[in-house]
């Protein structure tokens, strides 16, 4: 579809989680670059105010600034409150963070935070917008995921299993939500050049077929109404495609022996 269409079904408002930077900040700047209005939604309030006053000069667009802090329980109830009454069209469930390494390393506060961050908060935002767009009889929702979501990635244990839960939501909510014109697309991005790679210690210049945030976005846009799941690197597609034909003990021990493990 083309952008006048697009707002017309997803618009007038969108909602992006995640958006002080990487992807979610590529959603927001992209929408705002098709005139809807947006609701930004992250910890970093500094980053969002900043993102939202460029916003609101270069697009003419109306940037509502939510600081909220995703890995508490209310993160979803205080954002749908703060939305009520907005006319929101699309709802892009994107914040999330990772972990790497050896699983019996990883601080239990981190994947506390981590399964509140990917799989509760996006979990109940969900359910709250739904009755909204289903009132409205149309709109979208947009969960970004991983291809560590396909299948269990070793040394990425936990990281892999949340964003299982995020593949599973988002295709089980397209079977719901799809025959009544309401899109649900869960997008699972490969490597994808933003500073959340940096802090899981991940040297994105030692990896090749990294994307831009900006190609994810637009992959994702153009593929709406291709759900449920849409794997935006053809690299990446590939490679899953060939694990997810082996055995999965094949598999597994093929993937666990290519990573290097930390302190080795």
């Amino acid at each position: 579809m083309n952008e006048t269409q697009f707002v017309e079904e997803f618009g007038p408002v969108a909602l992006v989680t995640g958006a002080s930077s990487g992807i979610g900040k590529a959603f927001a700047e992209r929408l705002a670059a098709m005139g809807m209005d947006l609701v930004l939604v992250a910890r970093r309030v500094e980053r969002l105010n900043a993102l939202a006053a460029r916003l609101e000069k270069e697009r003419a667009v109306h940037v509502k600034v939510c600081q909220v802090d995703l890995s508490r329980a209310t993160a979803a109830a205080q954002i749908i409150e703060a939305t009520s009454s907005l006319d929101i069209g699309l709802v892009i469930s994107n914040a999330g963070f990772g972990l790497k390494g050896d699983h019996a390393a990883n601080e239990p506060a981190a994947m506390t935070d981590m399964l509140m961050v990917n799989c509760n908060t996006p979990m109940l935002l969900a359910r709250g917008f739904i009755p909204r767009l289903r009132e409205r009889r149309k709109g979208g929702i947009i969960f970004t995921s991983s291809v560590e979501g396909l299948m269990g990635c070793p040394y990425s244990t936990a990281y892999s299993a949340s964003k299982a839960l995020v593949n599973s939501l988002g295709e089980g909510l397209w079977g719901e939500l799809n025959p009544e014109g309401i899109k649900v697309l869960t997008i699972c991005p490969g490597a994808t050049a933003t500073e959340a790679a940096a802090l899981q210690g991940i040297d994105l210049s030692t990896l090749k077929n990294v994307m831009a945030p900006e190609q994810v976005v637009e992959l994702a846009f153009e593929n709406i109404n291709n759900g449920p799941v849409f794997i935006c690197s053809e690299h990446y597609k590939a490679i899953f495609d060939q694990l997810l034909s082996m055995p999965r003990r094949q598999a597994l021990a093929a993937m666990a022996g290519s990573m290097k493990k930390p302190g080795a």
